[in-house]
C-alpha cells in the first residue's frame, strides 16, 4: 500500500520549526520519502490524502502509564482486560498516542495487549509492558491492584525472573513511596534494604532488561542511578549530585508532574478544572501533593536547564486526557512547546528503545503520524484538535468532520 500526505505544515521533531508545503510518501507502513518547498512527489498508484495545511507530526508517547480507569479495586482480570483496552485503544484515536510504556499492570494484561495490538489482531497503540511493579511488603500503592510486594534479596531475584519469564520490556522497582497513599507510604521514605536493592538492579542488569525506577528522595535517585537505573521516575526531591549522576550515567528523567500539580487548588486551565474535579481527590492526598509540587517544579527546572534526558510520562489516566494534560504542565514550568513535544515523541521511543523506528517524521521511520489544525510549537494546547491518526501509515482515526 502507498500512501501520499500533501499540502502538510510539518514538524518531524528532528529540527526546530515548521517546514511549509511538505508531502509525506509511505509504503508499507514507513515513510520513504519526504518533500518540502512544494516539492511534488510521484502520485502514481497512491491514495493521496490533502493535509490542507494542516500540522504533521509523529504521534505523541505516554512513557509513564497506568491504564486503570476508572477505579474498580474489586474487577476481576478479564474485567480490567477490556477496561484497559478500551482505555489504550482510546488513547490512540482520540489523542493520538501512539506509545505507551507502562509502570505497573497486575496479571500481565499489558503483556497481552501488546501482543494483540502489535500483531495487528485489535486497533492500539505500541505498549512496552513492565507488569507488575515490584515493591516491599509495607510498600508503595498497595491498593492499586499492579504491586507484588517482595521480601529479601531472594524474593526480589525470583520475582523479576518470574516478571522476565511472563515477557514484559522492563522491571519496574518503587524505591520509594509516593505522595498518593497511607500515612506510611511517603515519598520520603525508602523501602528497600540494601541487600534487596542490589540484588533487584544485579539480575535485571544481568539479564539486560532496563529498570524503570520509582524514586522520590535524593537518596533513592542516586541509589538507582548508581546501580543501573535505565530511567528515574517522578524525582520529586533531588539535589545537585542527583541531576549531576544523571549526565555522567546518561540516564532518562520521567517527572510525571501531574501527580503534584493537578489539584483543585492549583488547576487552572479549565481541563485541569475538569480533569481535578471528576477525579475527587481526597483532601488529605491533595495536601500532600501541594506541599510537594514547588520542589517537584524546582528539580524539573533544574534537570531541564542541566541537559539531563527527559521524557515525557503522566502516570496519569486515562490516556486518551493524560498526555496533554502533562504536556501543558511541562509548558507551564518552564518548558518551550519545542521541549514538550521532543520529550513526548523522539525522545520518548529513545527511551523505549525504538528510536531508530519512531519518534520522528523522517525517511525509514514506521509511519506513526498524527495531523492537528493548528500550530502546537504557538500553544502546546493545540495538540488538543486532532484530525488525523495514522499508525504505519493505516489511517486509524479521522476527526477532520468534528471541526466542521
Amino acid at each position: 500500500m502507498r500512501l501520499v500526505l500533501t499540502n502538510a505544515n510539518l514538524i518531524d521533531c528532528i529540527d526546530p520549526g515548521v517546514r511549509s508545503e511538505c508531502s509525506v510518501s509511505v509504503e508499507d507502513g514507513r515513510i520513504v520519502k519526504v518533500l518540502d518547498g512544494g516539492r511534488s512527489p510521484s502520485l502514481d498508484g497512491a491514495t493521496v490524502v490533502d493535509l490542507n495545511g494542516g500540522y504533521l507530526l509523529p504521534g505523541l508517547w505516554d512513557a509513564h502509564v497506568h491504564l486503570e480507569h476508572p477505579r474498580t479495586p474489586d474487577a476481576t482480570a478479564a474485567e480490567l482486560t477490556v477496561q484497559y483496552a478500551y482505555n489504550a485503544a482510546r488513547g490512540l484515536t482520540e489523542a493520538g498516542v501512539v506509545g505507551l510504556r507502562t509502570g505497573g499492570t497486575p496479571d500481565f494484561i499489558d503483556v497481552a495487549l501488546r501482543d494483540s495490538f502489535n500483531s495487528g489482531q485489535h486497533v492500539g497503540p505500541r505498549i512496552f509492558a513492565g507488569g507488575w511493579f515490584l515493591t516491599t511488603t509495607a510498600g508503595h500503592f498497595l491498593t492499586s491492584g499492579a504491586a507484588l510486594e517482595c521480601d529479601g534479596a531472594d524474593g526480589f531475584v525470583s520475582a523479576v525472573r518470574d516478571q522476565i519469564r511472563s515477557g514484559v520490556d522492563h522491571i519496574k522497582l518503587n524505591l520509594t513511596g509516593g505522595v498518593m497513599g497511607p500515612s506510611w507510604d511517603r515519598h520520603w521514605h525508602s523501602f528497600f534494604l540494601p541487600e534487596e536493592l542490589e540484588a533487584a538492579f544485579a539480575i535485571a542488569c544481568q539479564r539486560g532488561y532496563p529498570v524503570m525506577a520509582h524514586a522520590a528522595s535524593p537518596q533513592a535517585v542516586k541509589d538507582a542511578l548508581r546501580l543501573g537505573a535505565h530511567s528515574v521516575e517522578h524525582g520529586y526531591i533531588m539535589d545537585d549530585e542527583c541531576i549531576e549522576l544523571f549526565l555522567e550515567k546518561d540516564a532518562w528523567y520521567v517527572p510525571t508532574l501531574g501527580i503534584t500539580h493537578l489539584t483543585r487548588d492549583q488547576a487552572t486551565t479549565s481541563w485541569e478544572k475538569e480533569w481535578a474535579e471528576e477525579r475527587g481527590l481526597p483532601s488529605d492526598l491533595a495536601e500532600r501533593a501541594d506541599a510537594a509540587a514547588d520542589e517537584h517544579r524546582k528539580w524539573f527546572r533544574r534537570a531541564l536547564d542541566a541537559g539531563v534526558k527527559m521524557a515525557l510520562g503522566s502516570d496519569l489516566r486515562p490516556p486518551n486526557q493524560a498526555v496533554n494534560m502533562e504536556m501543558g504542565l511541562w509548558v507551564k514550568d518552564g518548558a518551550s512547546t519545542w521541549q514538550t513535544l521532543v520529550a513526548a515523541t523522539r525522545s520518548a521511543a529513545e527511551l523505549c528503545g525504538v528510536g531508530d523506528d519512531l519518534g520522528t517524521v523522517e525517511a525509514g521511520k514506521l509511519a506513526d503520524l498524527i495531523v492537528v489544525r493548528d500550530n502546537p510549537l504557538d500553544d502546546i494546547d493545540n495538540l488538543r484538535k486532532l484530525a488525523l491518526v495514522f499508525k504505519e501509515g493505516r489511517l486509524v482515526a479521522d476527526h477532520r468532520e468534528e471541526a466542521k
